[in-house]
């Protein structure tokens, strides 16, 4: 089920679940996690410059994709979201730059790929690949990673590449010997260790919250109020003088601004704890793990059109547990992953639009 990205049109909630291979594949419009992505136009994919971790130079890994359309744009009537990020523990330190990117692309219900129809619920014929290696435009796609592969085995001219990072790999674990039996390459990749374990995910949208939950958040927000009121006249620690009691004790529930945004992280994931991710364009913003590296409107660049970004969706740390990254050292770790696009939508080259996401991390106070 695509995401409703109209403006301001509610909390949805993605979750994963198990799928049919041929369900996450570009003809079914999926949003899913993991394995390879499910590239929806088939010009301007993103190179590997572009996909190259801006800490340590190594490809990134595909992370998951939305199936996001818009409604009342006919140039957006497909339109998909795709986040990447780097396999690297250690350019997941707090204040690392780049490990993380993310794309835009989108498409006319009436295009030179995909059926002016909706596509077919049933899985295809027998003795379909189960990996394609090569869109229908032509363009071969790496075997380790799925993203373009512009580089081709010196020997056989079929295998091909991202870098020759991925190149090295695939040698070692099984081209080396198929190389020669060229019919086998498509069926006989081999298990590279670098995906992530795929899903689909599910959308659903978020329930309303109950009305002695918003009471509560309005009693916080005065209980702020009246404690940033009292710094200003002098300091609070006067002020708690002149406090009768239900003041104060309304005031020990809510310690500082800090309790209060983790705890409202805290709760929303208590509603539906198996959410990995939270879309709302240009409605509700994100919910924040931490009052620490809040970005500021100053701090969310401008698309390269001019036009300014809007909050889309975050991911959420629970994905972390479906990804198979733990370690006994270093992991892939995030507190969210927050992601900003064009608030115009803009389509320049009918490409894939480089957008913004933002990494706030775990702090000690939010554990």
């Amino acid at each position: 089920m695509p995401l409703a990205a109209r403006m301001g049109s509610g909390v949805e909630l993605g979750f994963v679940e198990e799928a049919a291979p041929w369900r996450l594949r570009s003809a079914q419009f999926p949003s899913k996690v993991g394995g390879r992505p499910a590239w929806l136009g088939e010009s301007g994919l993103p190179g590997p410059a572009e996909l190259r971790c801006g800490r340590c130079g190594r490809p990134c890994a595909f992370l998951l994709q939305l199936y996001a359309p818009l409604p009342g744009r006919p140039d957006a009537f497909h339109r998909g979201l795709f986040l990447f990020c780097c396999r690297g523990p250690a350019c997941y330190r707090p204040g690392a730059p780049g490990p993380l990117r993310v794309f835009r692309n989108q498409l006319p219900r009436k295009n030179d790929t995909y059926s002016y129809d909706p596509p077919p619920d049933t899985p295809p014929p027998e003795g379909h690949p189960p990996v394609s290696l090569q869109l229908q435009c032509g363009a071969h796609l790496c075997r380790v990673c799925g993203c373009l592969g512009p580089k081709a085995c010196s020997r056989c001219h079929r295998a091909h590449y991202c870098s020759k990072d991925h190149q090295t790999v695939d040698w070692k674990l099984g081209h080396k010997l198929s190389c020669a039996q060229s019919a086998q390459l498509d069926t006989a990749i081999p298990d590279h260790k670098f995906l992530f374990p795929e899903y689909e995910i599910v959308i659903e949208p978020e329930e309303m919250e109950t009305p002695g939950d918003s009471q509560t958040d309005a009693d916080t927000h005065k209980d702020l109020e009246k404690h940033k009121e009292l710094e200003a006249a002098g300091g609070a620690s006067e002020g708690f003088e002149s406090l009768d009691e239900e003041v104060l004790e309304a005031m020990a529930k809510h310690e500082t601004q800090e309790d209060k945004i983790f705890q409202k992280f805290k709760n929303q994931m208590a509603a539906e704890p198996e959410q990995i991710l939270r879309y709302c364009r240009g409605g509700e913003g994100p919910i924040w793990i931490s009052g620490e590296n809040i970005p500021q409107m100053k701090d969310i660049p401008n698309c390269s059109c001019g036009a300014q970004r809007m909050f889309e969706f975050q991911v959420m740390p629970q994905l972390l547990n479906h990804l198979k990254v733990d370690s006994l050292g270093e992991s892939i770790d995030w507190g969210t992953l927050v992601v900003y696009t064009c608030a115009e939508n803009c389509n320049q080259a009918n490409g894939y639009m480089e957008e913004f996401i933002w990494k706030q991390d775990i702090t000690a106070d939010s554990t």
